[in-house]
């Protein structure tokens, strides 16, 4: 007999026993309980990762695909849409200009940051103990100017994109490549982490969003070959900024779920993701995007609000300036200009090519770049540079560098300014908890006292100093007057007293600074001041809460992003951030680390990894949005099953 027959019998005879006992029990008049029918556990869903799309929108690349591939597919963040009128007048968003670079102060801007990325360059020394011998642009440019381009091949075997059956939007490559004159308007859809909403053609906000629609939705059925109508079998994730816009966010989950129709969505941040995907509990997550560069403190897989700081600027705008430098330096390829769309390819090119943070590579260097454009000759051109491959990258730590006058340089997250279809959101939170608290707290001021009305007990003083009112309800009708006849005089109110007087409004009217103040105050002060990347780092960390979160936040600082992907980046920060930290820490810290490429990753890729990681996650079973939760409740799911407080 095998083990299963000998089980399957020996559970018959213990059915027969058990059918025995009860008829004993019967015949004696045993009562039994009445035992409810067992009800089956609802099975949980498995979820099956390889039915899981992770979306992470950069504001330059889309990074997207299933959870369980190594990598995503990235295409650029871009559409091009065909005139609908012939003649219509051209269109497109500009990829590395943006507003404020043409003031009167800008090129002062300019040459003032300029000279302080020179002495810093010069003020620090190379690993030989010497001072780097510093290399004026005239150098360079004697030579330069006299360099012709050599050309490799009559044809570049380069070509427009081919819109003869005039399709109705390209996207990605195709849109980069599509030629001026076929009559299509360009389109980035995310600006600075956000929906490019502007007063142009194709910047309304249902615009936006539906080329975002288009853009996702060709790359999912193209790149990931999945049919747009089987998207009800599959799940996202959606990556989003740590200071976001509400309601871009609501849009895009609106889209995602409804119109693409995808049966389920988590939307988390990106620096939590980043730790995922990195494998840290707690880090300092520095994301250095092509627009933007965000910071946020994450422990646990929490985002400190307080540390959230977002700069506005980033890879792009060092590719500008290092433009700059080379004009300056004598640029031999002459008709290179910032709009057009495929020079600033070629400009991030170089960027990526010659730049560095390396301080112990000095003197002039002789160079050669290739360009190849649709419809034009392969040319070879020589070049000669010196320090403007060191003073572009640098430009990140002295954004005067930049010369963007009259911009918001920084952003800290702001207070929700409420949605009609979300009535429990922190408007209310706030004002029912300040409500609770104010009720209580005159329930407490009432309890000690049994006097008649309108009298005043001078033996009991509230937290300031400061005499309790018996009845506070006529007080605040009396204008504030002391006792029934006035003998008191004008009386001062403690904190408590303040609250129970005034409503909820006033309250928060007459308590800003309490509340806020310290928010306040940064907001002043960063807002339209261009802060360097090592000052936010260490301004983030600063505001944790408690110095054991900030000593690990100084040992764990992640880099993550394409922007700062140059040579020597990691022992260069290092070095600015332990000669600026506070001295108190040095001696807490035991290590301060900068990492850029945890597990051999590449930084790009390490937050959209993260979402990878999220999908496979048991914990993750709770964050689920269902289409049919989303069409009954709307927004309001998003604050109760987001990780992060909505």
């Amino acid at each position: 007999m095998t083990q299963a027959e000998r089980e399957q019998e020996n559970g018959k005879e213990r059915e027969k026993e058990r059918e025995k006992e009860k008829d004993k029990d019967q015949q004696r008049g045993v009562k039994r309980p009445i035992v409810p029918a067992s009800i089956p556990e609802s099975l949980q869903e498995q979820i099956q990762t390889n039915f899981v799309v992770v979306i992470h929108p950069g504001s330059r690349t889309l990074r997207i695909g299933r959870a369980t591939d190594t990598l995503p597919v990235s295409v650029p963040h871009v559409i091009a849409r065909k005139h609908k009128q012939s003649g219509q007048p051209k269109h497109e968003d500009p990829w590395l200009l943006r507003d404020g670079l043409n003031k009167p102060e800008s090129n002062e801007q300019r040459q003032n940051g300029l000279k302080m990325v020179e002495q810093a360059i010069w003020s620090k020394k190379m690993s030989t103990g010497l001072r780097r011998t510093p290399v004026s642009a005239e150098q360079a440019r004697s030579y330069n100017r006299q360099v012709r381009p050599a050309v490799l091949d009559s044809s570049s075997r380069l070509k427009w994109t081919n819109t003869g059956q005039q399709p109705q939007y390209l996207v990605g490559d195709e849109a980069v490549y599509v030629s001026p004159s076929d009559g299509y308007d360009v389109h980035w859809p995310l600006v600075r982490g956000h929906l490019n909403v502007h007063p142009g053609p194709g910047g309304s906000l249902t615009a936006v969003l539906a080329d975002l629609e288009a853009i996702w939705g060709h790359v999912i059925n193209k790149q990931l070959e999945i049919p747009l109508k089987d998207l009800k079998y599959y799940r996202c994730i959606l990556l989003v900024p740590d200071i976001y816009n509400r309601q871009h966010i609501k849009e895009m989950v609106n889209m995602l779920l409804l119109n693409m129709g995808f049966s389920a969505i988590i939307v988390h941040q990106e620096s939590v993701c980043a730790t995922f995907g990195s494998g840290l509990s707690s880090a300092c997550v520095v994301d250095v995007g092509d627009q933007k560069t965000s910071l946020c403190c994450v422990e646990d897989g929490v985002s400190h609000r307080n540390s959230r700081l977002c700069l506005s600027y980033g890879g792009a705008d060092v590719t500008r300036t290092f433009f700059w430098l080379l004009q300056r330096a004598g640029f031999p390829y002459r008709e290179c200009q910032l709009s057009n769309r495929l020079d600033c390819q070629l400009l991030q090119q170089l960027k990526e090519l010659f730049c560095h943070l390396n301080q112990d590579i000095s003197g002039l260097q002789d160079h050669e770049f290739r360009t190849r454009f649709p419809e034009a000759p392969a040319l070879l051109y020589h070049i000669r540079l010196g320090d403007e491959k060191l003073q572009a990258p640098m430009g990140l730590f002295y954004p005067t560098t930049f010369g963007i006058v009259g911009q918001k340089m920084t952003s800290l997250p702001y207070r929700s300014q409420g949605d009609p279809e979300d009535p429990h959101d922190e408007h209310y939170l706030l004002g029912t908890q300040s409500k609770q608290d104010q009720s209580s707290k005159c329930s407490a001021d009432r309890k000690p006292l049994s006097r008649p009305a309108g009298a005043v007990d001078s033996e009991l003083t509230g937290p300031g100093g400061s005499a309790e009112p018996s009845d506070p309800h006529r007080l605040s009708s009396g204008g504030g007057g002391g006792g029934a006849g006035g003998s008191q005089g004008e009386m001062e109110l403690g904190p408590a007293q303040a609250e129970c007087l005034m409503g909820p409004g006033e309250a928060e009217e007459q308590q800003p600074s309490a509340l806020l103040s310290r928010k306040s105050a940064i907001m002043g002060q960063f807002e339209s001041k261009a802060l360097g990347l090592d000052k936010a780092i260490l301004h983030s960390i600063d505001c944790c809460a408690s110095d054991e979160t900030k000593r690990k936040m100084y040992s764990s600082i992640l880099v993550v992003g394409g922007g700062l992907m140059f040579h020597g980046a990691q022992e260069f920060l290092l070095h600015r951030i332990i000669n600026k930290m506070p001295p108190s820490f040095r001696r807490l810290v035991d290590n301060v680390e900068v990492i850029t490429r945890p597990k051999d990753m590449d930084p790009w890729l390490i937050s959209w990894k993260g979402g990878a990681v999220l999908a496979c996650l048991d914990t993750s079973q709770e964050m689920w949005i269902h289409q049919r939760e989303w069409q009954r409740f709307g927004v309001r799911m998003l604050r109760e099953r987001a990780a992060f407080v909505w």
